[in-house]
């Protein structure tokens, strides 16, 4: 297929020559094939595929003919009283969970599934990755797990997109909603441009230009933050400098480097290249979203929305105007928190709790 881009899916491949367009002289032609193959990000290496790495975990096969790779966790879903479909953050896996007791989960009967998404671990890539398409991933994978006409979602972080994708495109099939820290784009339309403006700025000037690569060009994410001449790092969340004001959070981080367990996660997240699982995340993320979510009607489900005080990545002011713009959140503040919620002790039996008890 021809290679084209697209301001909200992101980039795409070409198995095939690019052109150099009608009526252009040989040398601007050339010089556009160049920079149009400079941009292109190399191809997925797919697992089960010739080459690419071994399939080892459960996977089920999408609408589309891609397949997930999932873990469950909880009492069997044939006698779970509530089931739960969880989407992971920047840099996780299917294994990533709420962390509740089995003691909880065993009292409330809830199932919890968490999946690889698409590019992530073992699940196939989607080159045309959207915010609607994460939710049509989850629920598939309730369909294809028999989950029943509802369930439940809860996101973490960046993987919070698709549970906003989910109320907006899937709303019926959503018994209840959870977002734990959910990351924000600075560009959704329901944000005062003075107060996205402040918030923006102060991030590292690599992160602001990343998030306008992502955001103004997200074909040419791939290409950005792989250019090791710019002066400035060209991510501190990708190569996890970024600075952690929660004492907590900077001490969970130095532990998880130390022992090498942030080298494996990136591993076993990026086996299918970094450019189908992080730079794919920034380009839906901070892209052009079809819809604001300050824009939702309120949903037929309860949504809950947990967010830490002293939170490095996600500025806790936009949060706030988040939560104050749709009336139906209910949304809980945690003083003294950070980032990494599913490290607070206890907070995964008090979502399940809240959603559930």
């Amino acid at each position: 297929m021809d290679r084209s881009l697209s301001a909200g899916r992101g980039y795409y491949y070409s198995a095939a020559p690019v052109g150099t367009g009608v009526g252009m002289g040989p040398l601007a032609g050339q010089l556009g094939e160049w920079l149009l193959r400079a941009v292109q990000p190399p191809p997925p290496t797919p697992c089960g595929s010739p080459g690419g790495p071994p399939v080892t975990a459960p996977r089920v096969r999408m609408r589309d003919g891609r397949h997930l790779a999932y873990e469950e966790s909880g009492v069997p879903k044939e006698t779970a009283r509530f089931k739960v479909v969880f989407s992971h953050g920047f840099t996780g896996s299917r294994l990533d969970s709420l962390r509740a007791s089995p003691e909880v989960a065993e009292e409330l009967g809830v199932y919890m599934v968490g999946f690889d998404r698409a590019g992530y671990g073992e699940s196939d890539p989607n080159p045309g990755r959207s915010v609607e398409s994460a939710a049509q991933d989850m629920e598939d994978l309730a369909d294809a797990l028999g989950l029943g006409d509802k369930f439940h979602v809860v996101g973490f972080s960046l993987g919070c997109h698709a549970v906003w994708g989910a109320l907006r495109y899937i709303p019926e099939r959503i018994a209840g909603a959870a977002m734990l820290a959910p990351v924000v784009n600075y560009w959704w339309p329901g944000f005062p441009a003075e107060l996205a403006a402040r918030e923006y700025g102060r991030q590292e000037r690599g992160d602001q230009w990343a998030l306008r690569v992502a955001h103004h060009a997200p074909g040419m994410i791939h290409w950005w933050m792989e250019q090791s001449w710019l002066p400035l790092p060209t991510s501190t969340v990708v190569d996890n400098t970024t600075h952690l004001p929660n004492k907590r959070d900077a001490e969970i981080r130095r532990t998880l480097t130390a022992d090498g367990t942030l080298r494996k996660k990136r591993e076993m997240a990026t086996q299918q290249g970094i450019q189908e699982s992080y730079y794919r995340d920034m380009a839906v993320m901070f892209g052009k979203w079809e819809f604001d979510p300050m824009a939702l009607p309120e949903p037929p489900c309860p949504v809950h929305l947990w967010q830490g005080d002293e939170d490095g990545l996600v500025p806790v002011a936009l949060q706030r105007h988040v939560a104050g713009r749709l009336g139906w959140v209910n949304y809980h503040e945690l003083p003294g928190t950070g980032h990494f919620l599913s490290a607070v002790p206890e907070l995964g039996d008090t979502v399940l709790r809240t959603l559930f008890g």
